[in-house]
């Protein structure tokens, strides 16, 4: 059985650079469509956050950023239906990541309060790249890589080919003037190859050999799907 390893989120703020705290955690479609997509491949899931704290939903994602009411009342009853997981995840510090088959970040606004700053998820970020298993990072979970060091001491995802949630999309929200940074740029600032999206909102994923990524809540099916595609073929060439 295919074993994936889903880190969310511990935070449940944002802290601007004004130093407002803006609600936040995992946006809900992110965990939600991957988490289904997997089950329903037969996968086995293990959630992981930092400290084993249960993950904080951003309300957010479940009002009119989350999409239609129709898309959203889906997402809710998913995520009510696997509550007992999401309330009991395992800490990301006794993770042995060798023995999943999939890592797999979701996103929301929390990856850049915590994860963003995580010393064992940037440990584990580092090993899981060079260990040519399949690493996804979805919408703002590219922020995690930030606190990636290689055994050169520089950042390894330097060079990458990545995306993640653009500036404009970013912007979209009517808290972003006041974000400490914006993913979009700190990529960049890393030296990663980023790319996205002509249009906004439209799902856009990059895959560059063991590392794929998403660039917004739109990609999460997408992700999810190609992952799923790739892993069975490899399965069955074993």
């Amino acid at each position: 059985m295919t074993k994936v390893l889903m880190v969310i989120t511990a935070a449940d703020r944002w802290t601007l650079k004004d130093g407002t705290v803006h609600p936040s955690g995992y946006w809900a479609e992110e965990v939600a469509f991957p988490h289904r997509a997997f089950t329903e491949a037969g996968w086995d899931i293990t959630i992981a956050t930092p400290g084993g704290k249960k993950p904080t939903l951003d309300r957010l994602s479940l009002g009119m950023s989350g999409g239609m009411p129709g898309k959203r009342r889906d997402i809710e009853h998913y995520l009510d239906s696997i509550q007992d997981a999401l309330a009991t995840p395992v800490p990301l510090d006794t993770v042995d990541s060798d023995s999943f088959d999939v890592v797999f970040y979701p996103g929301g606004h929390g990856p850049m309060e915590d994860l963003a700053y995580d010393e064992t998820s940037g440990a584990l970020l580092a090993a899981r790249l060079a260990s040519g298993k399949p690493l996804a990072l979805l919408c703002h979970a590219p922020a995690a890589i930030t606190a990636a060091t290689g055994p050169d001491g520089k950042n390894p995802f330097a060079g990458r080919r990545m995306t993640g949630l653009s500036n404009r999309e970013e912007l979209l929200n009517r808290f972003a003037w006041k974000a400490p940074w914006l993913l979009e740029d700190k990529l960049k600032e890393l030296g990663v190859d980023y790319s996205k999206a002509l249009i906004p909102l439209r799902p856009h994923i990059v895959v560059d050999g063991n590392l794929y990524t998403g660039q917004n809540p739109q990609s999460s099916e997408e992700l999810a799907d190609r992952l799923i595609t790739d892993v069975g073929a490899a399965w069955s060439l074993t």
